[in-house]
């Protein structure tokens, strides 16, 4: 049974969120930084491929069970972009202004504004893990040109949820953590984890999880 694992990211705010999720099933999430693991590349072209490529990464390194993430945003009329690139959409050094910048620019003009934001968790035992947990979670809306809202972070002052018509950055925390790709991927994690526990020490297969259901607005496909 998993009691220690380490978190394939540097980023304070996921570990943070991660510890909390993770704390009631006595699961202690440790950083890479801290087990002096180095960030590594992510050459691909999808989410889960750089998750994974992030958690075999670490878990080999320490030999401990390890967790990746890797999300961004996803634009209808651009072909799924800026996808796996949404961090360095407006290239080197990365930066939410140049990124957000980007977006709307190359949505001149363009009257569908539809997109999603999407997030795969990974969760290997060991580095060569042939059955690694998968999880994902999908949260749909539209790009506006006018930012709006102080909160958040990335292309949230530009992402309006489909539901509220709020942006991202408007939205109290503990709303868009209900609706969020991270917060719907994290739940779907901790459910296989709990059903992992109940099924004793080897547990059920790990496998993949389906996608939390999206809420999606009328119009879109």
């Amino acid at each position: 049974m998993i009691s220690r694992l380490v978190l394939a990211s540097n980023n304070a705010g996921k570990l943070r969120e991660f510890r909390r999720l993770l704390e009631p099933l006595g699961l202690e999430v440790v950083p890479q930084a801290e087990l002096g693991v180095a960030e590594t590349d992510e050459p691909h072209l999808t989410f889960v491929e750089n998750a994974l490529a992030k958690a075999r990464h670490a878990s080999a390194q320490t030999g401990l069970p390890a967790l990746a993430d890797d999300s961004g945003i996803c634009v209808d009329a651009l072909g799924g972009a800026p996808g796996v690139r949404s961090a360095r959409y407006a290239g080197e050094p990365k930066s939410d202004a140049r990124n957000n910048a980007a977006l709307v620019e190359a949505l001149a003009g363009i009257a569908d504004r539809r997109a999603h934001y999407y997030c795969v968790l990974v969760l290997v035992r060991h580095a060569d893990d042939p059955q690694p947990m998968i999880a994902e979670g999908a949260w749909y809306g539209r790009i506006v040109d006018a930012p709006r809202g102080s909160g958040g972070f990335g292309y949230d002052p530009h992402f309006e949820d489909a539901v509220t018509g709020l942006t991202g950055a408007e939205l109290p925390l503990e709303t868009k953590n209900g609706l969020s790709h991270r917060g719907q991927a994290m739940r779907a994690l901790t459910t296989h984890l709990e059903a992992a526990r109940r099924h004793g020490p080897e547990g059920p297969p790990l496998g993949r999880m389906p996608a939390c259901e999206a809420r999606r607005s009328s119009g879109e496909r």
